[in-house]
């Protein structure tokens, strides 16, 4: 910190008083209000607290601790500031208070005077950051299950585009079976609306309103929390005041769940990127996601897709920041607690980030057909469809998986496809092979043949893909 930013701290911390200092003597050190300070990023609370702040001082109008009059001009006071804060550029600039609350406090009094400080009766900071924390996060949710949607969407619009491209499906990266890429498309899918029904469930655990408890032992005026909880649109209440202002287990949960999207946002990303490669070829990022090579002329790099599935470690490593935070906290608020929420604000801007990236991503994508259907041909993709065939002629799979392994050496030593191997030297390894074994194999018939729920036949993606659009009209 330089010698101009210590005295301007100085200056400043003489003209606002922080929350706490009655008991206090000496000076606090320059250095260590800086490092105390959260203003600097809880200020993001700002309208969430405003928010709660309303509906405690309604609560303490209901329990008469506030004439009608002072409740007024408190409210008043309280929607000036939120006018402010949407229209003032700068409200928030060079401000020394200590944390968002503080700042509220402070702004609220030079409005409408000493009545601003009866405003914190009743409650703490404790339960109050709880409380504008838990409201955020709830809004935030909400605005993140929006941006999954829109890449779930974007999904099934790739699908449709592509109803009959037929993909390569792999194991161990190695060509395995032929599926639709309407079908990959699919899988994505499905993992995503995991992910909003876990982010659904969180939703409900988050919205349970802690105001009331206090520092940790409730509060001794007769505020009607259930009231409180109405006005606020929480759905339950905390049932302990020392659990409400001590954990932080919704942060957490929070995070994990934008942790399991960023690890399916990652996949998706991966392979992306893979099959952009010029070895691959089956997929051209559009010119508005990609970038070039600062030396080589020819390169087209996925740097969107790069960087979705670098920031997943940097949420991941959110939520074992917070994990670790809480794992050893006494009974009951400890300051160690402000470090959720540079976690949580993270974490949910970068899932944000990557969602909206990857939306965008797949709307313009660019897909060749040609190139993933002579990949989804070559390199004996059809070799289960061999042993399925034998296997429907009375032959055990396992003797049947055996002469398949067989005939793929044989076709792999004279270098041909399975497809284009001769009737009677297939019959060498099985007199039950006959001339309809070239039917089975067809690419069309394997893709045809996996008529089940939840396989890749034409019909049963056409089915899931109805479905799929189902399911978001209905979110």
């Amino acid at each position: 910190m330089n010698k101009i930013r210590i005295k301007v701290v100085i200056c400043q911390m003489k003209k606002e008083q922080n929350l706490w200092g009655g008991r206090f003597t000496g000076k606090t050190d320059v250095k260590f209000v800086e490092f105390n300070r959260s203003f600097g990023f809880d200020f993001r609370l700002f309208a969430a607290d405003v928010r709660g702040s309303a509906a405690h001082c309604e609560g303490l109008r209901k329990a008469e601790v506030l004439t009608g009059q002072e409740a007024k001009q408190i409210q008043n006071g309280l929607q000036k500031l939120l006018k402010q804060s949407a229209h003032d550029k700068d409200f928030f600039a060079d401000s020394t208070a200590e944390d968002v609350h503080s700042f509220i406090e402070a702004q609220l009094v030079k409005i409408v005077g000493d009545v601003g400080r009866k405003l914190h009766t009743g409650r703490s900071r404790n339960d109050q950051v709880a409380t504008a924390l838990r409201i955020w996060l709830r809004e935030a949710i909400d605005e993140m299950t929006i941006d999954l949607q829109n890449v779930q969407k974007s999904l099934i619009d790739l699908a449709e585009n592509y109803r009959t491209a037929i993909l390569p499906g792999y194991t161990h990266l190695q060509r395995a079976q032929p599926i639709l890429l309407a079908h990959w498309c699919l899988a994505y899918f499905e993992m995503l609306k995991r992910d909003a029904a876990r982010l659904f469930e969180v939703r409900g655990r988050v919205n349970v309103l802690p105001l009331g408890a206090a520092a940790l032992a409730g509060t001794s005026y007769p505020i009607d929390r259930e009231a409180v909880a109405r006005d606020l649109d929480f759905e339950a209440i905390a049932e302990n005041s020392l659990d409400a202002v001590s954990d932080r287990d919704f942060a957490a949960e929070f995070v994990h769940a934008a942790s399991l999207i960023m690890t399916h946002l990652s996949r998706l990303a991966e392979d992306i990127i893979l099959y952009a490669t010029t070895e691959f070829g089956f997929f051209e990022l559009s010119d508005a996601v990609a970038t070039g090579s600062s030396l080589m002329p020819q390169k087209k790099n996925p740097d969107s897709m790069e960087l979705v599935r670098g920031k997943s470690g940097r949420v991941f490593g959110h939520l074992m920041g917070l994990l670790t935070m809480l794992k050893g906290l006494p009974m009951a608020y400890n300051k160690d607690m402000q470090e959720d929420k540079e976690a949580v604000f993270d974490a949910c801007d970068t899932t944000r980030d990557c969602l909206q990236i990857t939306a965008t991503v797949l709307r313009n994508l660019r897909v060749r057909e040609e190139r993933m259907q002579n990949a989804a041909i070559e390199g004996y993709l059809n070799a289960t469809e061999l042993a399925d065939y034998l296997s429907k002629k009375d032959i055990p799979f396992r003797s049947a998986h055996e002469i398949a392994g067989k005939i793929v050496l044989r076709a792999i030593e004279t270098r041909v496809e399975l497809n284009d191997l001769g009737l009677s030297e297939m019959q060498k390894y099985s007199p039950k092979i006959e001339a309809d074994i070239y039917d089975a194999l067809s690419l069309q018939q394997t893709l045809k043949t996996k008529n089940v729920i939840g396989g890749t036949a034409p019909e049963q993606v056409e089915k899931a893909l109805q479905k799929a659009k189902l399911y978001l009209t209905k979110k």
